[in-house]
């Protein structure tokens, strides 16, 4: 493993495993959903220990405090040793999974057009 004193933002992103591919973490940095020390950044900044991030990824919002630097991408306990979450974070993540869960967005159970069966359903609730 490669281990310097500074690395790329999107470079370090990706091997802390945050996100599946590099260009997935360039295109989030470009889009302002990475913010380093609150301040949003381009992808080529550097990144070094005790800098804090706040990551907007499919995964949650994690807000994290960078503990090491790397630009190789290893196995997931290597990557978690990159970084320390914050415990607010992670109770906030926490909780929202406990929301999906319970009440899930009713759109995800439509797939595709509705059938002739589903069509009268719906007439009979409009009246």
């Amino acid at each position: 493993m490669a281990v310097t004193e500074r690395v790329r933002l999107d470079k370090w992103l990706w091997a802390a495993r945050f996100f599946k591919t590099r260009s997935l973490a360039t295109e989030a940095c470009q889009a302002g959903r990475i913010k380093l020390n609150g301040a949003v950044v381009k992808p080529a900044h550097d990144v070094r220990a005790g800098d804090w991030l706040l990551v907007r990824s499919p995964g949650g919002e994690f807000e994290i405090q960078v503990q090491g630097v790397s630009d190789v991408r290893g196995p997931a306990p290597v990557a978690q040793a990159l970084y320390a979450e914050t415990d607010a974070s992670r109770k906030s993540r926490e909780r929202e999974a406990e929301q999906r869960r319970l009440a899930p967005e009713p759109s995800f159970e439509l797939h595709g057009r509705p059938t002739k069966r589903d069509r009268r359903e719906m007439e009979r609730w409009r009246g």
